[in-house]
């Protein structure tokens, strides 16, 4: 065939046109990018509000709404842990199904138009049982944990090219124009480096090494690790980066905040513990201030810790002072007075990237942080910073004076007017309540039980002539180990009186329940601490024959420290004082070991198990036992919990899905339990016939068991007239920054949850009023008519907006030096 010259060129011009669309396609191609201001991605310099979601503390069902409300409330990005021992928690055999389904995860990120942070670890800690390491692993011959190990290693980097393989072939990484823009390696490293000395130092250079062999085409980070070799950007954690955070450790790297503590996660006999909003905006607001580029709230929302997925002594709920607590529901004013920040800090989103800072001190205490973009006069952001915790102040700046109340940053991004200040929050508050269900209540005397068999030496599965090592006996298969032996007694051996012996027994932890002769006589626990603890009480032996069964406990696998794969836990010694021989020493007896409960192995919290075994009429205060009834799901959507507080220690399944551990028993130094509610997912229930199984371990009265439906309801509304108006009022349009409203008025603003209405005003004042959302007293000055003017604008309303202002609401008996605050407290419900 012999082509003539025009379709030659014709050719030719076609093959140039289609390499120039290649090659503008390639430069299309995402990219993330940093120096030593941002990161950079796709070409554009980017400020980065990133929240920790873990999937596997939340169900599939809930993932969108969760990630849709991050989005709702300011953020761009979700970060997330990658849990190993979730994912293969037997050697080769994997697991993304349910809760655990990462790449749906982050693809229902991406749908979001958000952009992902993914830690692999492959040691997360996150309060996750073993950190994150599956137990297998600490059975690898002369394997040494996150040290320059060749096992650990080995093992280490099979991981990581499993989950990067994962990630890549559904091609989730920016660079394939997937959402994740960062990747973490290893997880604060420098904590236990030292205990490794230089090979700590050369695992640190491996880890860094093997992770940029990837290719996974974004930055990887490593937390609290100041010598991260390069490319690896150090990252710092904790509650306060902006004033304790020494710096990226290379002018060209940028300033990345990957954990901000939105509260404390708390263990077992830990009291109430919170962090206001106000806190944290400030810190957040101090970061950006000082050349911060990305946050990520550790938790955003903390969820629930289901099954035995909790490290030693964690409970169940996991950060619920987060902004969205465990189920889900925006916690306020957190949730919302962090939007506000979030839509005040994009106000000065380009002279932050373009600008350059200076600082000037303005007063005692006081600093403000300018940022000018030198070739515009017109783009420039102020932060004015009241760094005293007691005192407000007043401060001039650029000619004007400003209030700065104590322990607060003034945001100004135009230099000139304050869109938000950390310290006067304008967002709602609400009000958590947990309402019984009546129904369940008058059928709470359904429950049946069966008592789970006490385990004798003839009963165990395996002797040995002392109590053996407890993890290595369970493997992490279940918290329970049975340890048993038997006691002979001549008359000789007991006093003439009738007196009674004390047995002591000493364990590793976590906890122990004792049997002396079927009989159960009491146990202990031990504390996060994880050191030795001892059990001792009288009991009453006989001539004869005497069981003594002891079933040790685990409440989770620890999650930190160096040599974690050398923690030990369980009985180690076992005396009997008060014989006429003195003390024997048990712990060379014969001990019988049985690993599990004979419930667990039938598996009678499922629907086909519970048919394995007899239940009879259940009776309170039996010990070691398990219950089970059935219940129809509450009518509503709202979120469903079960209150324990009759209960001792334990764990409950619904549906023959666990809910995790509940121990309401160990009581923090206020007298109360930790924790008292336990989040029954709405996915794991039927309408009708949901059977709800708990194994008690020390006692309780099921009866007592309430079924609760979860609502924030009550919303309430806190505005001073010395307030700026909202941040919203404020809009930038290229490089101008001008209000909506010419001298808008701070206004309150009242929204429903989930399309309800307010049906009524519980509480209204302009004056000084006192309390807290859901608790408000009158002060001394108030105005009359400011409960009409309230119940006109929102009842029968979905949300509604109240100027703060003397006009509106009449005249009052305030004097004058008193600052006047409208204070608002409505009921929702119904439907809009």
């Amino acid at each position: 065939m012999v082509l003539r010259r025009q379709d030659l060129l014709l050719g030719i011009l076609c093959l140039s046109i289609l390499a120039g669309s290649v090659l503008a396609h390639e430069k299309k191609k995402p990219n993330v990018k940093y120096d030593g201001r941002s990161l950079i991605i796709n070409g554009r310099r980017e400020l980065v509000f990133s929240g920790s979601i873990h999937y596997p503390r939340s169900t599939p069902q809930q993932w969108p709404q969760l990630i849709e409300k991050a989005k709702q409330g300011g953020l761009n990005a979700i970060e997330t842990y990658v849990f190993w021992n979730a994912h293969e928690p037997v050697e080769g055999q994997l697991n993304f199904d349910g809760n655990y389904d990462l790449v749906k995860f982050i693809k229902l990120i991406q749908d979001a138009g958000m952009w992902a942070i993914v830690r692999l670890g492959p040691f997360v800690q996150g309060e996750w049982n073993h950190g994150g390491l599956p137990y297998w692993l600490r059975e690898v011959h002369n394997i040494t944990f996150r040290t320059d190990n060749e096992p650990f290693k080995h093992y280490m980097k099979k991981y990581t090219q499993m989950m990067v393989d994962l990630l890549k072939k559904e091609e989730l990484f920016a660079s394939q124009g997937g959402p994740i823009i960062v990747a973490q390696i290893e997880n604060e490293y420098n904590n236990i480096q030292m205990a490794f000395k230089s090979e700590g130092a050369s695992y640190v250079q491996w880890a860094a090494k093997m992770a940029v062999s990837m290719d996974v085409g974004v930055p990887w980070v490593m937390c609290k690790q100041w010598d991260a070799p390069d490319p690896v950007i150090n990252a710092c954690n904790g509650r306060n980066c902006g004033d304790t955070f020494t710096g990226p450790n290379k002018p060209y790297k940028p300033s990345v905040w990957t954990e901000n503590w939105t509260a404390q996660y708390r263990v077992f006999g830990d009291p109430p513990s919170q962090r206001t909003a106000e806190d944290l905006a400030y810190a957040v607001a101090r970061w950006f201030s000082v050349n911060g580029t990305l946050v990520n709230y550790y938790m955003y929302h903390g969820g629930t810790n289901f099954g035995r997925n909790a490290a030693s002594f964690v409970q169940t709920r996991y950060y619920d002072e987060a902004p969205l607590d465990e189920y889900g529901m925006m916690k306020e004013p957190k949730w919302g007075h962090l939007r506000d920040l979030h839509t005040a800090l994009r106000l000065c989103r380009k002279p932050l990237l373009l600008g350059e800072p200076t600082r000037q001190a303005i007063g005692r205490g006081l600093e403000a942080i300018v940022y000018r973009v030198p070739e515009s006069s017109d783009l420039c952001a102020a932060f004015l910073t009241n760094n005293d915790t007691r005192r407000d102040k007043t401060a001039n700046f650029n000619g004007q004076k400003y209030y700065l109340p104590r322990h607060s940053v003034s945001i100004l991004p135009d230099c000139k007017n304050v869109v938000l200040n950390t310290a006067q929050v304008v967002s709602q508050h609400n009000n958590r309540d947990f309402i019984p269900s009546d129904e369940f209540k008058k059928n709470n005397k359904e429950w049946k039980m069966w008592k789970e068999p006490i385990v004798k030496v003839n009963d165990a599965d395996f002797k040995f002539p002392s109590c053996l090592e407890h993890y290595n006996m369970t493997k992490d298969t279940t918290d329970y180990l049975w340890y048993s032996t038997n006691l002979y007694l001549d008359d000789e051996d007991l006093p003439l009186k009738k007196t009674r012996q004390v047995i002591k027994v000493f364990s590793l932890g976590h906890a122990v329940h004792v049997f002396v002769n079927d009989r159960y006589v009491g146990s202990e626990q031990g504390d996060k601490i994880e050191k030795s603890f001892s059990f001792k009480t009288a009991v009453e032996l006989k001539q004869g024959v005497n069981d003594i069964s002891l079933l040790a406990m685990t409440v989770g696998l620890p999650d930190s420290g160096a040599l974690l794969e050398r923690k030990i836990a369980g009985i180690h010694q076992v005396r009997i004082q008060g014989l006429n021989t003195g003390t024997l020493d048990l712990s060379l007896n014969d001990w019988g070991h049985k690993v599990g409960l004979e419930g667990e192995k039938l598996r009678v919290y499922t629907q086909g198990g519970s048919h394995r075994v007899d239940w009879s009429e259940a009776s309170g205060n039996v010990a070691l036992v398990w219950y089970k009834r059935y219940f129809d799901a509450p009518s509503g959507d709202e979120p469903v919990a079960l209150n324990m507080g009759g209960m001792g220690k334990g764990m409950v399944w619904v549906n023959g899905k666990s809910i995790g551990r509940y121990w309401v028993s160990f009581l923090s130094p206020l007298g109360k339990p930790s924790q008292s509610e336990y989040h029954i997912p709405r996915e794991f229930l039927k309408p009708t016939e949901n059977l709800l199984v708990v194994l008690e371990e020390s006692g309780g009265n099921p009866e007592e068991i309430q079924l609760l439906a979860v609502s924030r309801d009550k919303i309430c509304s806190v505005i001073s007239d010395n307030y700026p108006a909202s941040v919203n009022n404020w809009k930038r349009h290229e490089d101008d920054i001008h209000p909506i409203e010419e001298n808008a008025k701070p206004s309150a603003v009242l929204k429903c949850p989930d399309d309800k209405v307010i049906q009524s005003i519980e509480f209204a004042s302009y004056g000084n009023a006192g309390g807290l959302c859901g608790n408000y007293t009158m002060g001394t000055c108030n105005s009359p008519g400011v409960q009409s003017v309230v119940e006109k604008a929102c009842l029968g309303q979905a949300s509604c907006t109240i100027k703060v202002s003397s006009d509106a609401f009449g005249s009052d008996n305030c004097p004058s030096d008193v600052t006047k605050t409208l204070t608002v407290q409505a009921k929702c419900g119904g439907q809009g």
